[in-house]
């Protein structure tokens, strides 16, 4: 079971020696008696086994990956991700559209985690939210993240799981990260699982990629068609909404024509990166007065 302790010196930053273990840290910069609901318990796993056993929701249907289009081509995410990157992997415009995209969605009052993240999460700086937990890779990079009160480390490419309790979040983002995943499928239903009914799954991406860690169905794909791997990884787990699919092109505005339209659905325009976004709610949409 994972615990929160209030000396964040004495926490491991490495589970090198248990793959099935994430690390986890209290931020630095932010409140030290934050105490997450997280659990590893045998009741939490009981628990999640009654739910799926009397509620087809959250189960996966079917599986949107083949064997070979899980594939990357170099070493493990491990040792990749062993050294900080302090870098925004997308220009200024993505970035804009995508604070906007939160700025729109997320409400003060909610408790957010921020999947696959690292020293900047991107959210509105005039926002406060109740809370924000963030997960990655490389701790380096999560402890300079100062929208988080709270992360951890833990590869999802060996263990799916997260070691929290059903229902802990109202949100969860996945920004230009969702290409390295290998079990796609599990882990959205795990998202799922940790989502509060109506919550939200905002899954963000452009056509910018670490090539040789994205998976092969991602590489070989045209920016139609990942779109449309996302859109089916939500679709293959019972009870998210129909998902929602934002883009943003460069030069759409600009230049009309059809070139320029098939052009920005094969991922083939130049200057600012496009923007694209999948969006789906757990179970409904909830509306906000």
């Amino acid at each position: 079971m994972l615990t929160v302790r209030q000396n964040p010196q004495k926490w491991p930053f490495s589970d090198h020696n248990n793959s099935k273990s994430s690390s986890a840290y209290p931020s630095s910069s932010r409140n030290q008696t934050f105490l997450p609901r997280i659990s590893g318990t045998q009741n939490a796993a009981n628990d999640q086994t009654a739910d799926q056993n009397s509620s087809p929701a959250g189960r996966i249907k079917r599986l949107v990956l083949s064997q070979e289009g899980r594939t990357k081509l170099n070493n493990p995410d491990r040792e990749f991700y062993a050294y900080p990157r302090f870098v925004t992997h997308v220009d200024n415009n993505f970035i804009s559209t995508l604070t906007n995209l939160y700025r729109e969605i997320l409400r003060p009052e909610m408790e957010i985690l921020d999947l696959m993240s690292s020293w900047i999460s991107h959210l509105p700086q005039e926002v406060k939210y109740k809370k924000v937990v963030g997960h990655g890779l490389n701790a380096q990079e999560l402890a300079r993240n100062p929208r988080l009160d709270y992360f951890f480390v833990k590869d999802l490419n060996k263990e799916q799981e997260l070691q929290m309790e059903n229902g802990s979040f109202d949100a969860v983002l996945c920004t230009v990260s969702v290409q390295y995943l290998q079990q796609p499928e599990k882990v959205f239903a795990e998202v799922f699982r940790v989502l509060r009914p109506g919550g939200v799954f905002i899954v963000s991406f452009s056509n910018r990629l670490f090539y040789e860690k994205a998976v092969s169905a991602w590489r070989e794909g045209t920016a139609y068609s990942r779109v449309q791997l996302v859109v089916q990884y939500f679709q293959c787990v019972e009870g998210f909404t129909q998902p929602q699919v934002i883009r943003r092109l460069p030069n759409a505005k600009e230049d009309n024509s059809i070139f320029s339209r098939i052009s920005g659905l094969l991922g083939l325009l130049s200057g600012s990166d496009p923007f694209y976004a999948v969006i789906a709610y757990k179970n409904f949409k909830p509306v906000y007065e």
